[in-house]
């Protein structure tokens, strides 16, 4: 496309303005679709954060002999040991070295001359091959030399010329163009460059505890609307990965209506309590304490939906998938087979600086795949703690995003959380994310009769009506089974009940007021005799003592 194709006005419209890929997972996502093509962008951040890498990514992903890429160094590594590690990542193309990239030194230039022989250098290499990428590595490098004095010292005002200069003869040549630098983000408010940047990605690297935790910033981007915030990122073999605060669902705009149908839960006395089963596309709460069954039910929920072709993922933090397979055949459920045959994927995650982003994107990428119906996180307490301490402190937040994001998928969500009964009260979590889910079935243990015994209740269900009855359950070997509900008993959510008194007729003694009750129950005395009085001389006439 040439200049006179995008020309303002000719149509009525604005300029169009192209974009390339970065071939970075998830990047073009956060920027809002790609690269404006023939801008001008600064990748910084302190050493280490994966500036070099992230470059040759995008230079690899859109480098051709017509249109090649040149790749200036200044001062920094040799192109020849920076090829020897770049060419571990999976983007590396060995046949784009020969046309389609060029790497160039110029390091002894920007020793021996001022700014303006630097300029005249990589204009000409530019013109003379048409590149379309054009990545200066470290620019920062440039701008320290020409501060410093010196043999082509220059002064802040003569560096932002060059700079300016240097953006607009890369973008006449229709060049998209990278400098690299180790800059602070104090920076910013005073340097030149960033004023006349187009693009800014900031890239971060932080150390909490035993945890690295690697984030992308898109600071400034010039003509298209971009995700904001930070998103986390990683350096793979296959290179950067970034993991959008979108989910990679920020196009869809399905909008799927919850409660259309009822979803078994496995065991048929628990759809009852539930009135009828799990609604379609709800997030239901399963709290309880450990060794409630959580798991067991959770497994039963899975293969009901398997044995109905429903596709399904259990993303476990806890078990390894050997593990949960082998539980899960020991209550009589064949599992092993569904993942075979593909209807069922196991999601194992147990590193301990995950993001819930980086958490997330593996579970949807997952449901796409393979069209899933039904999600059981098991468990987000060990969800948490596989995270890096920093998202930690936002994991309300972070839940609040996923499960939003994934019922919007028309997934049916069963999360497991392990509750510590102290038998004086009945909590829903220790996270307080009661409010984040749709339904909400509470497993819990009472003291009664010297044995301990575990109970079920639906607490919450936000679109129908359920059962108010708490039912004894016990965990046998072939998953749940659902007795009678509790009568007789008062104070069952203490966890400590008691028998209500059998005077009170079905009514707990709680709700008896203590004077009926005193009135009601005192055994009568015998009336007592008493002796008559003795008449005294008066008589009594009216109101009137004679």
């Amino acid at each position: 496309m040439n200049s006179k194709e995008r020309v303002p006005g000719k149509d009525g419209g604005p300029v169009a303005i192209g974009q390339l890929p970065t071939g970075v997972s998830g990047l073009d996502e956060i920027l809002g679709g790609g690269l404006p093509e023939y801008s001008f962008n600064i990748i910084a951040g302190a050493p280490g954060c994966g500036k070099t890498t992230l470059a040759h990514q995008i230079m690899f992903a859109n480098a051709t002999p017509e249109r090649p890429a040149l790749y200036f160094t200044v001062l920094g590594e040799p192109a020849i040991k920076m090829l020897r590690y770049q060419q571990q990542y999976s983007f590396f193309d060995q046949a784009k070295l020969d046309g389609a990239i060029r790497f160039i030194n110029l390091s002894q230039l920007v020793l021996d001359n001022d700014l303006g022989a630097v300029l005249e250098e990589i204009i000409r290499e530019v013109e003379g091959s048409k590149a379309s990428i054009v990545v200066v590595d470290s620019f920062r490098t440039v701008v320290r030399k020409a501060l410093t004095g010196g043999p082509g010292g220059s002064n802040e005002l003569e560096l932002q010329g060059f700079i300016q200069r240097l953006a607009l003869h890369l973008t006449s040549f229709q060049a998209t163009t990278f400098l690299i630098g180790e800059y602070v983000e104090g920076e910013i408010r005073d340097n030149p460059v960033f004023t006349v940047a187009d693009g800014l990605f900031w890239l971060y690297q932080s150390v909490a505890r035993n945890s690295i935790v690697r984030k992308m910033q898109v600071m400034k981007l010039r003509g298209q609307e971009s995700v904001p915030g930070l998103h986390t990122f990683r350096i793979t073999d296959s290179g950067l990965q970034t993991f959008p605060r979108t989910f990679g669902l920020n196009g869809d705009k399905s909008g799927r209506a919850k409660g259309g149908r009822r979803l078994s839960i496995g065991v048929p006395k628990v759809d009852s309590l539930m009135g009828g089963g799990i609604p379609e596309g709800d997030s239901l709460l399963l709290a309880g304490p450990s060794g409630g069954g959580k798991t067991v039910l959770g497994i039963q929920f899975m293969a009901e939906g398997l044995s109905r072709g429903e596709p399904g993922i259990v993303a476990m933090f806890e078990e390894v998938p050997n593990e949960y397979l082998q539980r899960a055949a020991s209550f009589g459920f064949d599992l092993e087979k569904h993942v075979n045959d593909g209807l069922l994927r196991l999601i194992y995650l147990r590193p301990l600086d995950l993001s819930v982003d980086e958490t997330v994107h593996e579970i949807v990428t997952a449901v796409k795949e393979i069209g899933c119906k039904r999600l059981v996180i098991d468990s987000l307490v060990g969800f948490e703690m596989a995270l890096a301490p920093d998202f930690r402190t936002d994991f309300r937040e972070s839940l609040y995003r996923m499960i939003g994001a994934l019922t919007r998928l028309g997934v049916t969500i069963i999360s497991t959380v392990e509750v510590e009964e102290n038998f004086t009260s009945m909590g829903l979590s220790n996270f307080t994310i009661s409010f984040l889910a749709d339904d909400i079935l509470r497993l819990r243990y009472a003291s009664i009769n010297g044995q301990l015994r575990k109970l079920m209740m639906v607490v919450k269900m936000r679109r129908s009506k359920h059962s108010i009855d708490m039912v004894s359950y016990d965990v046998t070997s072939t998953g749940l089974k659902i007795g009678e509900p509790m009568r007789g008993y008062q104070a069952l959510t203490s966890g400590i009940p008691g028998p209500w008194a059998p005077h009170s007729a079905g009514v707990p003694q709680s709700l008896v007021s203590p004077e009926k009750a005193a009135g009601k129950h005192r055994k009568k005395s015998p009336a007592k005799k008493t002796p008559p009085k003795k008449k005294s001389g008066r008589k009594n006439v009216g109101n009137r003592t004679r």
